[in-house]
């Protein structure tokens, strides 16, 4: 007996006996989009239910499609072949899909979430109403929408649009899927250049790397070979040599040597060194790269840098616009304020900061930074000085407004961004209103953005910069802290006498350990802790002791929400311990069902905690933000993100902006304070395993941290002392050494 006579529906009946015939030839097949099993946005492989005439039951076809909708009439060319899994199905190169034309179609169609501001209920009202006009009149006379109970001129409007826009993405989608090129971005291209995208990609396909975030040069390239671009040419090679430059960029770079970037970029591309000399000298005429004598920089970093350089000797030369504060009378008026006698060291910083235009305050957690940061804003506002506290990230500057009392704000936020003009309200024309800015976490602050900060610093006024240099460096390029510090030109204090000892103390202990290249210390069993250390060396036996942690012994024991109070940290995303497998395994354990959209192989549902991972100034969030999906809104093809202070609209082609952040990486949570941190460091994490990526970990925990994982990994870790360089020339610019023997630990 065929397979085929006894697969049983859903519903109990028996299938069609008459199945399509197994021939092997190629065949043609028309029908309706049934169901859609599987598509992939990334290549568009898909696997669709679609009911095709003259038969009860959909057939399954399976092929590649830049887009799908349910509702709309398939045609493919292919054969019939049985699968020994799946049974039956047609298989085809490729798949076309136009908007259906019969009632049924189209309000399965425009119910299916395709159009913003058409749900299943809107879908069944506008089809009843206009009929196999539905689409016609949306495209063309949309007024007529209003006739309809619902229908408004706020959502004719985002109806008419989205139709519109759904239309040209397809276009884009098609172009791109032509050319052998993943679709998932069509919307932000679309986004990006409108209904010129495909004329201008095809004008220069490189272009879509440089404008398009997400989009790396390889996609590019492929698309630009497709398009008929010679693998010689020195168009290639100039975006060649532009893509080096910016991975190297990626991973903290400031510039590169050109015998370097011409190898690498040959081993990228292929192509001969007399081509790659070519393209880097028409690179630097058109300044889109700079060359420094034999150093090779894009041209905003070159900028970035130089900028910065000039503008310390600048703040440094000129007199602060206040009368010099005697400190001798400062200090004990601070103390007395503060009801606190400082130790020596914090004493000398705080006399130096009073005494210095610019200076720089530098230690671990627990030796006094905050205090002097407040000590300062105390004395400051008694002489009737206007202050300005920032810090990167917003949980930064949240924790310095607590402990001051003053108005803190992000970097982002202080120089007022403008969308309009995509520029800063604050810059050299405008400067800051201030007589002292004092900027915190400046570890984590690139060049660029130290840039932008330092246009917006009145020349008059005095900086006070506050991090931690033992640290890991900012995600951007540059090493900004530490290349000031190396200068030699910006007087700075290192405090290093620990004073806070909460609950025993033992997170500060172990992380002032950990920096100095010493072994973890425990408490006794039965004393109170802030620190725990589960010793396991398996992978799978990792993530057991993390779940049972994360959503039964830390909130019984401790009382935190697991949801918004205990962050998982672990060095890399990828690998079985990874960000990425373990986001999806918090997910499942903490938010495991509810309103949901799937994009970019991730399901965002309703109750998640994301993290923003890149910049995006025009809806004000930052790359490291981190928030929770509030809302998830099918018809209107968005969802909504809530963060500390505010609600962000994301469409749903934008989601690539947003990972899951149940769990992190180490690197990601710079500049964050949790109130309970779970680290998980093993063995095949080897490649990353730095003394200050642990000390960076550690010092993410407010209240409690819960080291997992293999003594030999955390001996492997702190042991790992080994200098990683970072190409800058901030350092030099101010007179120190010179920037190639200017080291950061780790990476």
């Amino acid at each position: 007996m065929d397979l085929w006579e006894y697969q049983p529906k859903k519903n109990g009946k028996k299938q069609d006996a008459s199945p399509p015939a197994e021939t092997g030839e190629p065949e043609e097949l028309s029908g309706v989009v049934e169901n859609i099993v599987y598509h992939s946005e990334e290549s568009g492989y898909t696997v669709c239910a679609v009911k095709i005439p003259g038969r009860e039951d959909a057939v399954t076809v399976v092929g590649t499609c830049a887009a799908i909708w349910i509702g709309e009439s398939l045609k493919a060319s292919g054969q019939w072949v049985r699968h020994r899994q799946h049974g039956l199905q047609f298989q085809t190169d490729s798949i076309l899909c136009v908007a259906p034309t019969s009632a049924r179609g189209l309000e399965r169609y425009l119910a299916s979430g395709m159009i913003r501001g058409i749900g299943k209920v809107m879908a069944a009202r506008l089809v009843e109403h206009f009929g196999q006009d539905t689409l016609k009149v949306i495209e063309k006379d949309s007024a007529r929408l209003e006739e309809v109970e619902g229908v408004g001129a706020a959502r004719r409007r985002m109806i008419k649009d989205s139709w519109i826009e759904q239309k040209s993405v397809r276009d884009i989608m098609i172009f791109l899927q032509s050319h052998g090129v993943g679709v998932a971005h069509s919307a932000r291209i679309y986004r990006q250049y409108g209904n010129q995208a495909i004329a201008m990609i095809t004008d220069d396909p490189y272009r879509l790397c440089r404008d398009i975030w997400g989009i790396g040069f390889k996609t590019a390239d492929a698309v630009a070979m497709s398009l008929g671009v010679p693998r010689e040419s020195v168009v290639r090679a100039r975006a060649g040599l532009v893509h080096v430059l910016q991975t190297m960029m990626d991973d903290g770079h400031c510039y590169c040597g050109v015998p370097e970037l011409v190898l690498q970029s040959q081993a990228l591309l292929e192509i001969a060194p007399e081509i790659l000399t070519e393209a880097l000298a028409d690179e630097v005429k058109s300044a889109r790269l700079v060359k420094d004598g034999e150093r090779i920089y894009l041209t905003e970093l070159y900028e970035a840098e130089t900028a910065v350089a000039a503008k310390i000797r600048r703040l440094l030369d000129t007199p602060p616009g206040y009368r010099p504060i005697d400190t001798s009378k400062a200090v004990p008026w601070a103390e007395e304020q503060m009801k606190v006698t400082f130790a020596a060291m914090q004493a000398e910083a705080l006399r130096m900061t009073l005494a210095e235009k610019v200076s720089i305050i530098t230690g671990g957690p627990g030796v006094g930074k905050t205090t002097i940061i407040r000590a300062l804003v105390d004395v400051y506002k008694r002489r009737g000085l206007r202050v300005l506290l920032a810090a990167p990230t917003g949980r930064a500057a949240k924790r310095m407004e607590e402990a001051t009392a003053h108005k803190a704000s992000t970097i982002h936020r202080l120089l007022k961004y403008m969308p309009a003009t995509r520029e800063f309200e604050f810059n050299e024309a405008q400067p800051l209103e201030g007589d002292v800015v004092i900027l915190d976490e400046v570890s984590m602050v690139d060049i660029q953005l130290m840039h932008e900060f330092l246009r917006a610093m009145p020349d008059a006024a005095s900086l006070v910069l506050v991090g931690d240099v033992d640290q890991l460096p900012s995600v951007g390029p540059g090493n900004v802290l530490r290349d000031l510090i190396a200068s030699g030109m910006v007087p700075f204090r290192k405090l290093e006498t620990i004073f806070r000892q909460e609950t025993g103390g033992w997170i500060v202990r172990n992380a002032h350990h950990v920096n100095h290249g010493e072994s973890i210390e425990f408490p006794p069993q039965d004393e109170p802790s802030d620190f725990y250390f589960l010793e396991c060396d398996s992978p799978k036996t990792m993530i057991e002791r993390t779940l049972e942690l994360l959503t039964q012994r830390i909130p019984k024991r401790f009382g935190f929400n697991p949801m918004t109070d205990i962050q998982v940290l672990t060095p890399m995303r990828r690998n079985q311990l990874g960000s990425e497998n373990l986001n999806a395994l918090l997910q499942a354990a903490l938010n495991p069902a509810g309103p949901e959209v799937s994009r970019f192989g991730r399901q965002y549902r309703q109750g998640d905690r994301v993290m923003q991972v890149r910049n995006n100034y025009d809806k004000e969030t930052y790359n490291g933000d981190v928030g929770i999906i509030q809302n998830v809104d099918v018809a209107a093809q968005s969802l909504t993100v809530i963060y500390e202070d505010r609600l962000v609209k994301y469409e749903f082609a934008e989601l690539d902006e947003l990972l899951h952040a149940f769990a992190c990486s180490i690197h990601k949570s710079q500049g964050s304070e949790y109130q309970a941190v779970i680290i998980l460091l093993a063995t095949q994490h080897f490649k990353l395993l730095q003394r200050n990526l642990l000390y960076t970990a550690m010092t993410r925990g407010k209240k409690l941290v819960c080291l997992v994982g293999s003594r030999k990994a955390v001996h492997i870790a702190i042991r790992n002392n080994q200098i990683r360089m970072r190409r800058t020339g901030l350092s030099r610019r101010l007179g120190g050494r010179d920037e190639e023997i200017v080291m950061e630990e780790g990476s």
